[in-house]
């Protein structure tokens, strides 16, 4: 899936490619900060559950659709890592849009933007865990800056709250859904060799197929609630918008300019996270909310930008 970088591109093909990715990239990284405004508003609309199980199924019904071909030329191999699929569609999808939009009962939509801006660090942690990759100072500096924007993000700027360990029960599990997403993210490269449509569908039927379960669960404790006109609204906007068509965008843009350029796009989350938290949501902008906002993206600006080293990346949203 991933292009040639630029720079072994002919200069106008590769201005070109540039001109092209842009905006696909931007638009990718405003759809998954638009994921964040959902999960507030989703609240008394649609259950956590209802809504990521229904936004599963619209996106299976239109992959279904348009990617019969792909799927039937790859059948074979997807076939034989189905179990491999699962998981990762468990994990990176279900568990992931379930704790995320649970998480938006609690916490606030800047928080949640915040966490997810975090995310290309916590995939150089896993990485160093999962195959003992080596981290650079720069890398480890910037780690270290971004956890501190996510422990001001989780306390609300009350530093006495991590003596007390009263942590709000939001931003505990946005924590636990961006772990389980650096793992699925790490074990992307090991992904079956098929093209990105043929495997995204599948993830996709994985994730629709897992959810299942939560929703019955959801439903017999008595907690689901169907959607409303509203929550309509809501699970077309997150299954047209964050599912679909980011997951498009983004693979399009890394076959223009290749993914390591593509993935630093991930880091513009938290900042349109904070922008559509502030105009749409009506959430006051604090000072807490400014230093993590910029400790987070100074550390990811570190642990990128300073301190990566040229390999392969794949981080999705």
């Amino acid at each position: 899936m991933a292009a040639p970088e630029p720079s072994i591109l002919p200069t106008t093909k590769a201005a070109s490619a540039v001109g092209a990715a842009y905006p696909l990239l931007t638009l990718t990284a405003m759809l998954w900060a638009g994921n964040a405004v959902m999960s507030k508003w989703a609240v008394g609309e649609v259950s956590p559950q209802a809504l990521t199980c229904l936004r599963w199924t619209m996106v299976c019904g239109v992959l279904l659709g348009i990617a019969r071909s792909d799927i039937r030329r790859d059948w074979r191999q997807l076939s034989g890592s189905w179990l491999r699929i699962l998981l990762m569609g468990a994990g990176g999808y279900t568990a992931f849009n379930s704790l995320f939009y649970a998480a938006g009962n609690y916490t606030s939509t800047l928080n949640l933007a915040l966490f997810q801006g975090a995310l290309p660090v916590l995939v150089i942690l896993a990485n160093y865990v999962v195959s003992r990759t080596t981290v650079s100072p720069f890398q480890a500096l910037g780690v270290t800056v971004t956890l501190m924007g996510a422990a001001v993000a989780a306390t609300h700027g009350d530093w006495s709250v991590l003596t007390t360990l009263a942590l709000n029960r939001g931003d505990v599990l946005m924590l636990v859904a961006c772990l389980l997403y650096a793992g699925y993210t790490v074990a992307l490269p090991s992904r079956p060799p098929v093209s990105g449509f043929s495997f995204f569908s599948a993830m996709a039927v994985a994730a629709f197929l897992t959810s299942l379960p939560l929703l019955a669960v959801e439903w017999a404790a008595g907690n689901l609630i169907w959607p409303t006109p509203k929550g309509w609204a809501i699970v077309v906007f997150v299954a047209l918008g964050p599912s679909l068509g980011s997951q498009l965008a983004f693979m399009r843009g890394v076959e223009l300019i290749g993914p390591n350029r593509a993935g630093v796009f991930v880091n513009l989350v938290p900042v349109f996270g904070a922008f559509l938290a502030v105009v749409l949501v009506g959430e006051p902008f604090r000072w807490h909310d400014g230093l993590a906002l910029a400790l987070v993206l100074g550390g990811i600006l570190i642990a990128e930008r300073l301190g990566r080293r040229r390999s392969k990346e794949s981080l999705p949203g």
